[in-house]
């Protein structure tokens, strides 16, 4: 849908050396590569550890950082450039919908940024929220919250988990909260990004 050709490679063990090769095989047809799960911090989160060893050394500010992003969900990230070709890649976490809202504002602009493009977001668009009640959204983070959007109007869809993938099904919009706003009250203005 974002306009490239997909290489899927399978899920790999939690184990740096084995990550790292497989990254490393890839890059033969990479022209980005995109990796999913283990950039947090935890005992299984051996992406950051992998991709330290197969950064861009001799680049000055090259190889992968990884951040934690004032965003929810897909607070932690990692970006930069690996391999002798310096392939750009993108390290999203590994929940479900914090990897497929992190696809949606990072990925798929990347993609289309590097097929020459000039529209590479979706469209966003003004709505009323339509819901019972208030939407809480935590302090200092900008929360994306899936959404159905229909003639002027969005209603939210299922929890704020980043692991109930079946809201995001039902989803056709994304209701941004900004990271200054806490609370967004039924019948508020709210910026909505359109997914279909």
């Amino acid at each position: 849908d974002a306009g490239a050709i997909a290489y899927r490679v399978g899920a790999v063990a939690d184990d740096a050396d084995v990550l790292r090769s497989t990254i490393e095989d890839q890059l033969v047809r990479a022209d980005l590569m995109v990796t999913t799960g283990g950039v947090s911090v935890g005992a299984y989160d051996v992406v950051k550890e992998a991709l330290s060893h197969v950064g861009d050394e001799d680049v000055p500010g090259g190889g992968v950082e990884f951040r934690k992003l004032a965003m929810q969900p897909g607070k932690p990230q990692g970006f930069g450039t690996i391999g002798p070709e310096h392939t750009p890649l993108l390290a999203l976490p590994g929940n479900p919908v914090s990897s497929y809202v992190s696809f949606e504002l990072f990925v798929r602009p990347a993609i289309r940024t590097l097929m020459g493009l000039q529209d590479v977001h979706r469209p966003t668009a003004r709505a009323t929220l339509a819901a019972e009640k208030a939407l809480s959204s935590p302090k200092g983070r900008r929360q994306f919250l899936r959404g159905t959007y229909a003639e002027g109007e969005v209603s939210p869809v299922g929890g704020t988990g980043s692991h109930l993938i079946a809201a995001l099904a039902q989803a056709d919009a994304l209701i941004v909260v900004p990271e200054d706003v806490e609370s967004v009250a039924p019948g508020d203005e709210v910026e909505v990004v359109l997914l279909g």
